[in-house]
């Protein structure tokens, strides 16, 4: 299976060849960036990664510079060609195992045929963390060690970070093992695999699977330049560079030829070792001997590598549970989808229902359904500009509308609890509360709209803390925000109509913001960085931000809009914009405008709930 990497990927890749054969990539990594993961990519995959970090660079980001990212990549990505792109060195939606275990969830949820992987990396206490991963319903777990890795990671850390994939992967098996979950799991390890004895050696020390990285782009002609960040690649494989390009003399039969080479020298060392299939050799550590060392290579007590792997692998699996029935989609919203899909009315389909903070990723399995309809069927009815609007009263759970398509309006009168709208692929999701004449109150919780890239969220009231890092492309109207809100932004608009916590903006490398700040102290809030972005907004953006916050009235009902709307003429000199400067001179070159997303939606304010319901 091949491997997108963090990149997202071109949906022309997905449509099928003369032959039959397919461009996609089986596995599709979601990254800390996020960069474009949205439903369609997520929904044609076969298996889901999540990569908490890298072998080769362990608990580091990574950074695109602005002049590799080209037209092609900034639509993949869903950002601006010119501005640079930066993954962050966290996922700011997994600061724990239970929030992994949600996102694991989410993506479960979203493609249930799917199976998703953890990628960790070789290091101390690696096999408890594996543990906990497991715990966390991961189908693949995935060790990375320091020794392969991206030509464009830090020189530093090439030579001094990361550890051997041996000791990461026995530590992992031995704990998978030792508390009974090694069966639940596929354990897969990559970092530097090179020949068929690292394959084999990897199987005995616990490793269904391998990935090959390195050694794949040598079989197609790389040389290890190590200049895959300068965008100088002389052989034409990391590079952009049209001229550069045409250097590049690989084949796919290179790469298959190697693979097979690969493939059928391991079905030889197997025979040799009187086993049948890879699940057979896995523990089988009475295979491997240490070999004596000189220098300080002797120094070294590898003995317990093989004590640690000593576990045979228990078939047959049992693997994991993901108990999908219990969805609340599966049980309200998709039967509905079915049963409307038979007829052809091209009215919108409407659903009425009280939720509770159980029900967990609403809208999300819903959204996978549509898209994967659209996405196999050419007659889909869901192609059509039918809506499918929600209206649902109470306390969401976790990732509300996570990864929600175009296809949805949504309005939930109540409020929601973290990682609203994550993911947010062009539905429209407004928000407003059960009490109306409590004001200012918070009614989404932390890290809403991460990694969004299309779509428009209106809440009457307060977001918690990180509110739309790395959007790429949706709109929203919020009525304040807690700390570290925008970090990372690279597109969409957002508008802030309440108050702000510390360090906002930080890393924000894209889209507008738009700020009301009646007092004049937003410039204390911002990131040190973000100082010189700090403007007043122009006429025409005076326009938008009205039309966005009349809309956010129509939609919620807000007092706090209502009080802006019916004062206009005094408060519209109280907003600030952050403009961050390399994305203006991106758009300068490219002769565009930002675009600001204002749209009509007759539909959900026809179905509002009101307050006595």
């Amino acid at each position: 299976k091949s491997n997108s990497g963090e990149g997202g990927e071109k949906i022309s890749r997905s449509q099928p060849l003369a032959n039959g054969d397919s461009k996609k990539s089986a596995i599709r990594q979601i990254a800390s960036g996020r960069f474009g993961v949205n439903t369609r990519y997520l929904v044609d995959a076969e298996e889901l990664q999540i990569k908490v970090a890298q072998g080769a660079k362990p608990g580091e980001g990574g950074q695109l510079p602005g002049h590799k990212v080209t037209l092609e990549i900034g639509k993949v990505r869903g950002s601006t060609p010119g501005v640079t792109l930066i993954s962050p060195p966290p996922h700011h939606d997994i600061y724990s195992i239970e929030d992994l275990a949600q996102l694991i969830y989410d993506l479960k949820t979203v493609n249930p045929r799917a199976k998703v992987s953890v990628k960790l990396v070789a290091g101390t206490g690696v096999g408890t963390i594996a543990s906990g991963v497991a715990k966390a319903k991961a189908d693949v777990i995935l060790i990375s060690g320091g020794d392969g890795g991206t030509g464009a990671s830090p020189v530093n850390s090439i030579l001094h970070a990361g550890l051997p994939w041996e000791i990461g992967l026995s530590e992992t098996h031995e704990s998978l093992s030792r508390n009974g979950l090694r069966d639940r799991v596929t354990l897969q390890t990559d970092g530097g695999l090179r020949t068929p004895k690292d394959l084999v050696i990897a199987s005995i020390l616990g490793a269904e699977q391998w990935g090959l990285g390195s050694v794949g782009l040598m079989a197609i002609g790389c040389i290890m330049m190590r200049q895959c960040h300068l965008n100088t690649c002389p052989v034409g494989i990391a590079t952009q560079n049209p001229e550069l390009k045409k250097f590049f003399k690989g084949k796919p039969d290179h790469l298959t030829n190697y693979i097979i080479a690969l493939a059928t020298e391991v079905r030889n060392m197997l025979a040799k070792l009187a086993v049948r299939s890879i699940d057979e050799l896995i523990g089988r550590t009475d295979l491997l001997s240490v070999k004596a060392g000189n220098g300080k290579r002797k120094f070294l007590e590898l003995e317990h590598l093989l004590t640690a792997a000593k576990h045979p692998l228990k078939l047959p699996k049992s693997f994991q549970d993901h108990r999908l029935g219990e969805r609340f989609d599966q049980k309200v919203i998709i039967p509905v989808l079915r049963e409307q899909a038979k007829n052809q009315s091209k009215k919108d389909i409407n659903i009425t229902s009280e939720v509770t903070n159980l029900d967990r990723s609403i809208g999300t399995m819903a959204a996978g359904f549509v898209e994967h309809d659209k996405l196999n069927n050419p007659d889909s009815h869901f192609h059509s500009k039918r809506k499918i609007v929600l209206n649902l009263r109470g306390t969401a759970g976790q990732s509300f509308m996570a990864f929600g398509s175009e296809s949805f309006h949504v309005n939930l009168h109540g409020e929601a609890n973290d990682y609203v709208g994550k993911g947010l692929s062009g539905a429209v999701v407004a928000i407003s509360p059960l009490n109306e004449k409590i004001q200012n109150q918070v009614l989404i919780g932390n890290t809403a709209l991460y990694g969004a890239s299309s779509g428009t969220l209106f809440v009457a009231g307060q977001a918690g803390e990180r509110f739309a890092v790395r959007n790429s492309g949706a709109t929203a109207v919020i009525e304040g925000v807690g700390q570290h809100a925008l970090e990372y932004m690279t597109g969409g608009t957002v508008l802030i109509i309440g108050e702000v916590g510390s360090n906002i903006g930080a890393g924000m490398s894209g889209g507008l913001a738009y700020i009301f700040d009646p007092l004049g102290e937003l410039h204390q809030k911002l990131n040190p960085a973000m100082q010189d972005s700090l403007k007043r907004p122009e006429p025409y953006e005076l326009e938008h931000i009205i039309t966005l916050i009349q809309q956010h009235y129509e939609l919620t009902a807000s007092k706090q809009a209502d009080m802006i709307i019916r004062n206009w003429a005094n408060l519209s000199s109280s907003f600030a914009a952050l403009k961050p400067t390399e994305y203006l001179g991106a758009l300068q070159k490219l002769g565009r405008k930002h675009e600001v997303n204002i749209p009509i939606i007759p539909s959900l304010a026809e179905h509002a709930i009101s307050s006595n319901l």
